[in-house]
């Protein structure tokens, strides 16, 4: 694991590491995880359509669905889910512990699947999410958002912002017993939740004042990119990547509006001019098997030539989605790093 930290206006360029991990060999992974990454890729494929759309019947018996329940599981961690916008079918789950000596923080989680897949009830982000809350010693509010093609852009960063607006009013369910403390409420997101993370960040940044702080964000491998093929994403191209430019491509294509090429602002970020002086500091999580690493290292040095705070953590020999193994000795490190993130940026 290699980290960097940068805040203020300090001149250094995360992307003078891209060329450190010229590798063609696949990595190395346990075959248990080997097999879940095939699985799960294959479903992928599989439910892709070329037109553009999802089968959504055929995901649903590669994505087992978790129940919330009242019931503490073996680790303490209990679930709730709560309605915010019962008309669209708008609702977040929330994590939390038996019980608390001390106001927690609280982590709004937005979940991964090229902006078209999973959901807050997803086996996978379930129990990652359950891991995130007893280890970083948080609340975690996992966002189910609208997903594409069915529903474009914006309509998942609408979703994020409704979650904070509806935190802001009403607060946790009665049932969420521990005291927290909404001036260290943290925005976290993998791959296209980590995407969709920075722009609710962007919108809450620049809005009214409100109970809720924004502490900090973190992106895990956020989804950024652009009509340029970087040469991460044609080094790795057949190296058994989990986000190939295939995938990605049908991914934006589902999102983003019609007729619209990668280089609209929801993707390409790393030119954005209208940063939000308030856009609160940052954790940028890197992979060296991911090929959207190129796009991530530009989208922390666009931070910090902003003159904002951002902290990149790199894992050479991590692939895309590796936080949800917790098999795997990088995932460890991963949370130790956002519990130190979250520990560092939680004074007011």
């Amino acid at each position: 694991m290699t980290l960097t930290e940068s805040g203020g206006m300090e001149n250094k360029d995360p992307e003078t590491a891209a060329g450190k991990h010229r590798r063609l060999s696949p990595p190395a992974l346990p075959w248990s995880v080997r097999l879940q990454v095939f699985s799960l890729v294959t479903a992928v494929d599989l439910v892709q359509r070329a037109d553009g759309t999802v089968n959504r019947f055929l995901f649903s018996f590669a994505d087992r669905q978790a129940p919330a329940t009242a019931r503490p599981d073996a680790h303490g961690v209990r679930s709730a889910d709560v309605a915010v916008d019962a008309s669209r079918g708008l609702w977040a789950r929330v994590f939390s512990p038996l019980s608390a000596d001390r106001p927690l923080p609280v982590v709004v989680y937005v979940h991964g699947g090229g902006f078209a897949l999973l959901t807050a009830a997803s086996t996978l982000m379930d129990a990652m999410c359950r891991r995130f809350c007893r280890e970083l010693g948080a609340v975690v509010v996992s966002v189910n958002y609208r997903l594409a093609p069915e529903h474009r852009f914006p309509a998942a960063y609408d979703d994020g912002v409704d979650v904070l607006r509806h935190l802001s009013a009403s607060g946790l369910p009665a049932d969420v017993a521990v005291p927290v403390d909404l001036s260290r409420c943290f925005l976290a997101g993998d791959s296209a939740g980590g995407n969709i993370a920075h722009h609710v960040a962007q919108r809450w940044a620049s809005s009214v004042s409100s109970p809720i702080r924004l502490a900090g964000v973190i992106l895990l491998q956020p989804f950024f990119g652009g009509e340029e093929r970087t040469e991460a994403e044609l080094r790795l191209e057949g190296v058994g990547a989990v986000v190939n430019m295939r995938r990605a491509d049908w991914c934006w294509r589902a999102f983003l509006p019609e007729g619209a090429d990668r280089n609209h602002p929801a993707a390409h970020v790393t030119d954005e001019a209208d940063l939000a002086e308030g856009f609160p500091p940052a954790m940028v999580v890197v992979g060296g098997y991911d090929t959207l690493q190129d796009w991530q290292r530009r989208y922390a040095a666009t931070l910090r030539r902003k003159g904002k705070a951002v902290q990149v953590v790199e894992f050479p020999e991590a692939i895309h989605s590796f936080y949800a193994f917790p098999e795997l000795a990088d995932s460890g490190k991963l949370v130790a790093a956002m519990r130190a993130f979250v520990e560092s940026n939680s004074d007011a």
